[in-house]
């Protein structure tokens, strides 16, 4: 293969498992150089417009196609990849490196695959690498949850591979561009498999099962490249798909209740990351150029934020070996440098003005009003509220402050102070110097972020988001942090089908029980009558005497005599006057009559 049909993020994946092979410092240094050498090799390595394209078996495939779409997606990719590495420094597990570095390529070379066949190469390398990051943590549960998170990203990948042969079949090619939702079978099964990676509701419950049970550098490399892969998948495909705009709006929502009563920080995160996720499908959905430029940015924003808030939670896991709310409080006390970095990642994700949040998800939501969608126009300023009112405020209050747990942890390690500095100086820097990402967005933008509209629109939500919860937590009306377990609708299939299933396989063997009970129990009776008289046992099996035997035959015989003489009686040539078997004769038939007074002449 020459260089030009090596995409963006494939050094990491050919390289990955060469740090196998180290160790210590050596490690170290490996680990963080890869990603560095896959980002030069993007910015230096690729212009906009350039194309690669191979035959694989009559196919043509295209594993490169650079444009500003794709573009966006590898920078910001390099960029999680860069920092969560220095996050992940302390590891020396190294299949967890090697599996996060293969997985952040794989995810990197999907944004840049030009047909859907290289598409679905990269998309199923994903989940295989990924799931190691939920394995490594060692415990029964996570076995399981990554058992349970693989089965579905791999069900992603054949509805994603069934919709793309049924397209190759009825001949409409295998690029990746835009596909839209036509009705079709293969149109229906790839936004299928797109959403069930986007966490679209009721196909979202793998998140909040599996990220929060990774390890504690796993969960972070996991928020920054599955999901968002799956919006640029969206973006490509299904730009300008109204029925979107619903599922994003909905997927804005619901989260919002779930974050406010589940006690694990970790798992708030996952619902509320599925929260951002629904305003970048309704800018999907929207499909103008600044609702596509809108969701651009906010995946931008929201890869920095997110893994900040992740490292930050990381942080304290690692420290306090929980991530529970509840056994959490005061840590801002010895671990006051985690706490601000965490609560600057709160802050972008608020959308505060002069954070990176501010400056995203503005843009889908004007574009929202500016199209007239107004429902879904307030349902976005009202999820703007509860994120913060669950991410912007209990994530830093019930981790560094609320009670005091009593717990003095030492304060995060310096490779994960860096990390997070590296986020949050990011989210500060894209809220202060908008244009530095627009002028990476898809489209042309003269988009103004900081007009006095937006910021006191935002503002107001922010602070009656803030005077809420004070009210609540002041008067005891808010959920407190308690040991307890959440059911979402991965109950459905984890408890009540399995339940379900057992109880008709219990009837089912009841009912079958007592069918072949009443079946075998005839046939054993019947079997037994017969036996009675028919068996080596009965009156007909006993030896007789040999009078009885002499009766026996001489009635035998008189009784067949009768029966034979009876139906000789009846015996058709008897009836016709034939005697003793001979046929009459029928020669004189036709002669005249005699005349009886004349004896016939004898000779």
């Amino acid at each position: 293969m020459g260089l030009e049909l090596l995409p963006p993020g494939a050094l990491l994946v050919l390289l990955a498992p060469l740090l196998a092979l180290l160790r210590g410092r050596a490690l170290q240094v490996g680990l963080v150089a890869l990603p560095l050498l896959s980002f030069a090799h993007l910015l230096l390595g690729f212009e906009l417009g350039d194309v690669a394209t191979v035959s694989v078996y009559g196919l043509e495939l295209q594993p490169v196609r650079f444009d500003r779409l794709s573009r966006i997606w590898g920078i910001v990719f390099h960029l999680a990849a860069v920092i969560t590495a220095i996050f992940s420094l302390g590891v020396k597990d190294r299949v967890q490196h090697v599996a996060a570095l293969a997985y952040a390529g794989a995810a990197i070379c999907a944004a840049f695959a030009g047909d859907l066949v290289t598409l679905f190469v990269w998309w199923e390398l994903t989940a295989v690498t990924s799931v190691f990051l939920v394995w490594a943590s060692g415990t029964e549960e996570a076995y399981r949850a990554g058992l349970r998170y693989l089965v579905v990203q791999v069900l992603s990948g054949v509805l994603l591979l069934a919709g793309v042969l049924v397209r190759h079949h009825a001949g409409l090619g295998l690029a990746f561009g835009h596909l839209g939702l036509t009705g079709s079978a293969d149109t229906t099964l790839i936004l299928l498999a797109f959403g069930i990676k986007a966490g679209f509701p009721l196909l979202h419950p793998w998140l909040q099962d599996a990220y929060p049970k990774a390890t504690v550098t796993g969960t972070v490399w996991m928020s920054s490249f599955t999901t968002k892969l799956a919006i640029y998948a969206l973006a490509r495909g299904y730009a300008g798909t109204e029925l979107l705009i619903p599922i994003g709006a909905a997927m804005t929502l619901f989260p919002i209740f779930y974050a406010v009563i589940v006690n694990d920080l970790r798992t708030v995160l996952t619902y509320s990351l599925n929260n951002q996720l629904g305003y970048m499908v309704v800018g999907v959905g929207l499909g103008t150029e600044l609702a596509l430029n809108g969701t651009a940015a906010h995946a931008f924003a929201h890869i920095l934020y997110k893994s900040l808030l992740f490292m930050g939670m990381g942080a304290v896991l690692l420290r306090t070996g929980t991530a529970k709310g509840s056994e959490l409080g005061g840590l801002y006390k010895t671990m006051p440098r985690t706490a601000v970095l965490t609560m600057v990642g709160a802050a972008a994700i608020s959308g505060f003005p002069l954070t990176s949040g501010f400056i995203s998800k503005s843009m889908i939501v004007s574009a929202a009003g500016e199209e007239g969608w107004r429902l879904t126009y307030l349902a976005l300023l009202f999820a703007s509220a509860g994120v913060f009112h669950h991410s912007g405020i209990k994530i830093p209050y019930f981790a560094f402050f609320a009670h005091d747990s009593g717990k003095r942890p030492a304060e995060a390690p310096v490779h994960m102070q860096v990390a997070m500095a590296l986020g949050a100086a990011a989210c500060l820097i894209l809220g202060c110097m908008p244009w530095l990402l627009y002028d990476l967005l898809p489209f042309p933008s003269s988009y103004v972020p900081y007009t006095m509209d937006h910021v006191v629109t935002m503002l107001q939500l922010l602070l009656g988001s803030a005077l809420a919860f004070a009210l609540l937590n002041r008067i005891g009306a808010y959920p407190p942090e308690l040991r307890s377990t959440v059911l979402d609708v991965d109950w459905v299939w984890r408890r009540l089908l399995p339940r379900s299933l057992a109880f008709v396989g219990r009837t089912v063997g009841v009912v079958g029980a007592f069918l072949r009970g009443a079946l075998f129990g005839t046939r054993d009776r019947v079997v037994d009558w017969v036996f009675q008289r028919t068996g080596p046992g009965s009156r007909w099996a006993r030896t007789w005497d040999t009078g009885t035997s002499t009766l026996s035959v001489a009635l035998l015989l008189t009784l067949y005599a009768l029966l034979y003489f009876q139906l000789g009686d009846a015996d058709p040539l008897v009836e016709h006057g034939g005697g003793h078997g001979v046929e009459p004769s029928h020669a004189d038939d036709h002669a005249p009559p005699a005349d009886p007074g004349h004896a016939p002449s004898g000779h």
